[in-house]
């Protein structure tokens, strides 16, 4: 049975409440954790799940930064109303906790942090044994929170979402306009208006002579206009056409290897930025009050690190650059961000018809790959504006900063953006907060292992970066709690002539294997005059005038990186590891590319790279200096040495499936 729980039940308590911005909290569910198991001193863990109401001040300065916030209905109060859901994995004890809330932005309304920090299988409400996988977070004692931040997430059970209001003028319907990509990997004649089966911005006038659809050859083709007449907004069923306002629909059918743009015009445009909001006065209501529905008192969090992966990495780094992370009373919110491959990259997050779900890669030209790039002062050199991501947060609402990228961010994400000049002469130096780890070798989320594509010579990387992830959340926890300096960051740079330009990159001639020759160049997008200001789109597509730096980690005689974090996998190896795929400059995977096993074979192929048995002389040496590199990583505080026993056993596990595998 649905329970509605009030924060506060005596006038005093509805003040501070009203304060707090928060109104009431709906608890639909709660479990007990793999059926009471302990973890640690932490003990039994329980899970509660259920949707949060806010209502918050539109007149509070904290809230210009929302877009739209001025056109959105108030209540009797003059407060904007909306909800989130959430979903919450706590000790039963909050004392026996560590005093810490893991925040993390939920990726597309799903949690993964489980997935990343403790191996386990994936679920959109974890509760079992398999779904905490080896129980690190909970052993740990920290308490595990996510909350719907996007409004337009699939209308799937237990996927989270924001209930964010519509904006108008002045009660006036709003109208905008709207762009949507399609890219297929077969030939269809009808496609979602959305992005990953999401919920599509519907056309407001389907005969509007604005509507328009375009089509081009690949990231740097140029766009063609499409006839009116062979395309309209439909869905096909069976024989059937059927008007879909959300749906558009080509006679010729959309073709796989071609990029078709459909911008068009929408109406009533909810309030996106509420999303933001409802993160800021969920921690900020944790870290200062109390929730005493959810069994969290004051004072059981102390501290609170949120963690974001791909788009919800991007989202952390649209959350500093707007102001999210000082709230309503100018306190901080976030003590500790880790913002996970993101690469130099935002997102349509805060804007009128924000769209969170497109991806930032290559020339879809959608608001994410914008200036500035970099957390220090810059200088656009394409409009002379000066700026940084970190330029405007008052040094009371500062956090601690990890930046942790994969290689692909390199590749597709432009990732040395953050580092470096616009100019690409120099490297930039990091803030004192700000830490960067760049995990050499890797691509956007690890492969498993062996692979199974199918392709063998297309094979995904498996470099399995999540190691690194526990020991640099430990060490983000330290640096806040007792001020232990984190482990050095670790990434390319220009000085040590280990991020190049592509003319410099020094992949070896591996047969059959060609380096990528179109990459995902960033150029400076103009949306129109009002988009900094009021978040508003105006010019669709954006003109696009001049090119940023596009540089890539380099590389040694075996392919693998020379600088960054190195997994034992990249310092003792027996493959290639890429972050690049040759098929695609925007793709997510990179490549896995096996040594051969031995000299003779090695030299019937062709292949420069030194084989296995010319590497090692036994698989007890190769597990040897596995366990040393490990051990040294360990040492600098970049592993937990907790890891030490499994990293070895896997690494056999690789010698063996290698070293046995038949032609």
């Amino acid at each position: 049975m649905k329970a509605t729980y009030y924060l506060f039940a005596s006038f005093f308590f509805a003040a501070s409440l009203a304060a707090a911005n928060i109104v009431n909290i709906d608890i639909d569910r709660s479990k007990d954790i793999a059926n009471g198991t302990k973890y640690g001193l932490a003990g039994p863990y329980e899970a509660l799940s259920g949707k949060i109401h806010y209502a918050i001040d539109p007149k509070n300065s904290a809230n210009n930064i929302i877009i739209d916030i001025d056109k959105s209905a108030t209540n009797s109060d003059g407060m904007v109303e909306f909800s989130a859901d959430f979903y919450l994995i706590k000790p039963k004890d909050m004392k026996s906790g560590n005093g810490a809330v893991l925040f993390e932005v939920a990726n597309r309304g799903r949690p993964g942090a489980l997935n990343r920090f403790n191996r386990a299988i994936s679920s959109l409400q974890p509760t079992t044994a398999d779904e905490m996988g080896d129980g690190f977070l909970l052993r740990e004692g920290f308490t595990l929170l996510w909350v719907g931040w996007q409004h337009d997430t699939p209308l799937i059970d237990n996927q989270l979402r924001t209930y964010p209001p519509i904006a108008t003028d002045n009660g006036k319907t709003i109208e905008g306009i709207v762009r949507s990509d399609i890219i297929v990997s077969e030939k269809t004649y009808s496609h979602s208006l959305g992005n990953r089966n999401h919920i599509a911005y519907p056309v407001s006038d389907p005969l509007d002579p604005r509507n328009k659809m375009t089509v081009r050859d690949g990231i740097t083709g140029p766009r063609q206009n499409i006839s009116r007449d062979n395309w309209q907004f439909a869905r096909q069923i069976g024989e059937k056409l059927i008007l879909d306002p959300t749906m558009v629909y080509l006679e010729t059918g959309f073709e796989p290897g071609k990029i078709y743009d459909v911008i068009y015009v929408s109406e009533d445009p909810p309030l996106a930025g509420l999303g933001l909001s409802a993160i800021r006065e969920t921690i900020s209501q944790l870290k200062y009050g109390s929730t005493s529905e959810l069994g969290i008192s004051s004072g059981d969090i102390n501290r609170a690190i949120t963690f974001g992966s791909s788009q919800s990495g991007r989202l952390l780094r649209t959350f500093l650059f707007d102001g999210f992370n000082e709230d309503t009373k100018n306190r901080k919110v976030f003590d500790g961000i880790i913002a996970h491959v993101a690469g130099a990259a935002r997102g349509s997050f805060n804007q009128r018809f924000a769209q969170a779900s497109r991806a930032p890669g290559g020339a879809f030209e959608y608001p994410n790959r914008v200036f500035p790039f970099a957390d220090i002062t810059q200088i656009d050199p394409a409009t002379g504006n000066s700026d940084g991501l970190l330029t405007s947060i008052p040094s009371n609402a500062m956090p601690k900063i990890f930046y942790t990228n994969s290689s692909t961010e390199y590749w597709r994400s432009v990732g040395a953006l953050t580092h470096i000049s616009l100019d690409g002469g120099e490297d930039l130096s990091l803030m004192d907060n700000v830490r960067t780890y760049d995990f050499a070798g890797t691509q956007h989320y690890p492969a498993t292992f062996p692979s199974m594509s199918g392709h063998e010579n297309l094979q995904p990387n498996p470099n399995d970066y999540r190691w690194f992830l526990r020991g640099l959340l430990v060490a983000m926890d330290r640096w806040i709690t007792n001020d232990n300096q984190p482990p050095p960051s670790r990434y390319s740079t220009l000085e040590q002539d280990t991020l190049v330009e592509m003319t410099d990159f020094q992949f070896p001639e591996i047969p059959g294997l060609n380096v990528l020759t179109e990459v995902s160049t960033a150029y400076a997008l103009d949306f129109g005059p009002e988009l900094g200001s009021s978040g508003i789109i105006s010019q669709e597509p954006p003109n696009t005038s001049h090119p940023y730096p596009f540089m890539v980690p380099q590389v040694d005689a075996s392919g693998n990186e020379i600088d960054g974090l190195r997994s034992p996998d990249i310092a003792v190896p027996l493959a290639t590891y890429t972050g690049w795929r040759p098929t695609s400059p925007v793709s997510g995977t990179g490549l896995y590319i096996p040594f051969s096993r031995t000299r003779s074979e090695r030299e019937a192929q062709g292949d420069p790279r030194l084989s296995i048995e010319e590497r090692y002389s036994s698989r007890a040496e190769y597990l040897g200096l596995v366990a040393e590199s490990t051990m040294t990583l360990i040492r600098d505080r970049y592993l937990l040495n907790q890891d030490l026993s499994v990293i070895i056993d896997l690494a056999g596990k690789h010698w063996d499936h290698r070293m046995n595998t038949e032609d």
